[in-house]
């Protein structure tokens, strides 16, 4: 494959006469560097024979970036902002933190407004509003206002009402939400599964009773872990369920899946330092959120199956993980390096206190017999809920 301008064009979808400067940056950034660098004078002047010369500083600024890339010191934000400086190319993080998908995972409306974008852009570089060659240049004032530029443009209503950046926002929450959905549908049907082939623990009414006695006083007071584990499972304190059952799976299954986070109380400021750290219990269900349906779809059924007495410290539950062949892992996303075992451990921290509250393990962190009876149902409950 050459890079001439027949190939500009194929690749820009444009006539030579209208190819802008992103249009020709992204074509040598869609070839090895070298190549770019050996073709890059003689797309220039079939360029300026087109009738589309471009400008001196653009295309020493395309000479620096290639050079660079080619010998191996250019990092991917120094390409990504020179791909910037062409002056029609969007940010691809602003100031605001809005963030544009990769181009191979937008959906149809970040598409959409990825082009408008474009289009605008394209506009202001025509008309002049937009300095290329300053930004091409480095010049810190052009690149202020080329972000501010598309800061409004994001914050600003179309003429269908749409908000670029919100419209955009809203699209990847609603594809995260379905791919979490998937995943979540997936484990719930695996961990069916695995607990039909295993025999049903007897319920130990006993110490479900006790402990659920010990979780009403809990969830009524303030502090941790009261309210770590009301925002677990989203309850009121004055409207408890009445069941003990009902009460000790909602909180165990808030565990796995939390509902909500800690409420905005008057004395919240207590838990923040002066550098606006994470206070214990935020960090707490932080924690809780960060771990993956496939890590307590291991540990579940694994504990299951070994029953009360197993212990359910951190660092074993890591391993439980690391070891699962239930749950089917891809090599690179197995826990045998030192670090990703201590990661899950780290995780898993946050975990076992909030057991040891419901009964789960004991002071000594080993598996109990409520844990056996009530923790599998615990994690279909909270697997269920959507």
């Amino acid at each position: 494959m050459s890079l001439d301008l027949d190939y500009a064009v194929r690749h820009a979808g444009r006539p030579a006469a209208e190819l802008t400067r992103r249009d020709v940056a992204r074509v040598l950034l869609a070839v090895p560097s070298g190549q770019a660098l050996v073709s890059l004078p003689d797309l220039r002047r079939e360029l300026l024979a087109a009738g589309n010369p471009l400008s001196v500083p653009f295309w020493d600024s395309a000479k620096a970036t290639l050079s660079s890339i080619e010998s191996g010191v250019a990092t991917v934000g120094d390409v990504q902002r020179w791909l910037e400086s062409t002056g029609s190319e969007p940010i691809l993080l602003t100031r605001s933190y809005f963030v544009w998908p990769e181009e191979g995972e937008r959906g149809p409306v970040a598409t959409e407004m990825h082009a408008r974008m474009v289009a605008f852009l394209e506009e202001r570089v025509a008309s002049g509003q937009i300095d290329v060659d300053a930004l091409a240049a480095g010049d810190s004032d052009a690149r202020h206002a080329y972000e501010e530029l598309q800061e409004r443009w994001l914050g600003a209503p179309l003429p269908d009402g749409r908000v670029p950046g919100a419209a955009v926002s809203d699209e990847q929450d609603e594809e995260l939400y379905a791919a979490w959905d998937e995943e979540e549908a997936f484990a719930l049907g695996e961990l069916r599964r695995i607990l039909a082939e295993l025999p049903e623990p007897p319920l130990p009414a006993g110490d479900l009773r006790s402990a659920a006695l010990r979780l009403r006083v809990t969830l009524t007071e303030n502090g941790y872990p009261g309210n770590v584990l009301r925002a677990c499972a989203g309850l009121d304190e004055d409207a408890l369920p009445e069941r003990d059952e009902d009460l000790w799976l909602a909180v165990a299954a808030g565990i796995a899946s939390p509902i909500s986070d800690l409420p905005d109380e008057e004395d919240a400021a207590r838990f923040f330092d002066m550098e606006g750290e994470l206070s214990h219990e935020d960090s707490i269900l932080a924690s809780l959120c960060a771990i993956n349906h496939a890590d307590w779809l291991a540990a579940v059924t694994t504990l299951a199956k070994y029953g009360p007495g197993a212990l359910a410290s951190p660092e074993r539950i890591a391993r439980f993980i690391a070891d699962s062949e239930d749950v089917d892992l891809d090599a690179e996303d197995t826990l045998a390096e030192p670090e990703d075992l201590e990661a899950t451990e780290m995780l898993f921290t946050a975990v076992t206190p909030l057991w040891a509250h419901l009964g789960i393990v004991d002071k000594a962190e080993v598996f109990t017999a409520l844990g056996w009876w009530g923790l599998p149902k615990a994690l279909e409950r909270a697997w269920s809920a959507g």
